[in-house]
């Protein structure tokens, strides 16, 4: 396996994501989305084009409007950043109305899910409504030639621990079986190790 699961359980003592419990409920609740660093932001002001700008999210989390700086975004919802925004133009424009859209989703690392070891495309994902280990798959380029596949773990945080579950992408991706696919949840870390010659 690769250096990241060392000295975890071996891959078979861990259930199979597709027939857990969490799993089968098929109704899993989606939380709404925070914006993260580098996610890209609109901001329209109604009736005040001038102070209407598109702007991107700091590495620190904040964004920089007309009149307005240094403005905390990453970690609220479009929302909560439009009110926090017609807060502070309060002192500049009547009853302001301010709209946040997203443009370029990044989110937060907590709403990310992180694929790492043999896929072709290692890479963290912006979690989307109704994910699953598939769309992950496709979204990284699928398996490299070295992936032991039907040894991917998927971690998940629950109640506040790691829990481990068995993934058989091989199963899923070369094969067509479908009952392997399951949901994934936003946080979610995919680890894949090469496989043993």
């Amino acid at each position: 396996m690769i250096g990241l699961v060392i000295g975890l359980p071996a891959c078979s003592s861990y259930p199979d994501i597709a027939t857990s419990p969490i799993t089968a409920a098929k109704q899993i609740p989606t939380p709404d989305y925070l914006i993260g660093p580098g996610d890209s932001l609109n901001i329209f002001v109604w009736r005040n084009p001038e102070l209407s700008a598109s702007v991107p999210v700091r590495p620190d989390g904040k964004i920089s409007t007309p009149l307005i700086e240094d403005v905390q975004a990453a970690g609220k919802r479009p929302s909560e950043l439009g009110r926090d925004l017609e807060n502070q133009l309060k002192q500049y424009v009547q009853e302001p109305v301010v709209t946040v859209i997203v443009n370029g989703f990044v989110g937060p690392f907590s709403q990310q899910v992180r694929v790492v070891g043999e896929a072709a495309a290692p890479q963290a994902i912006p979690y989307r409504e109704n994910m699953s280990v598939l769309d992950v798959m496709i979204q990284v380029g699928g398996l490299t030639p070295f992936a032991a596949g039907n040894r991917a773990v998927l971690v998940r945080k629950e109640g506040g621990q790691d829990t481990y579950y068995q993934v058989a992408l091989d199963d899923l991706l070369k094969d067509g079986k479908v009952q392997a696919n399951a949901p994934v949840l936003p946080g979610d870390i995919l680890i894949i190790p090469q496989s043993w010659f």
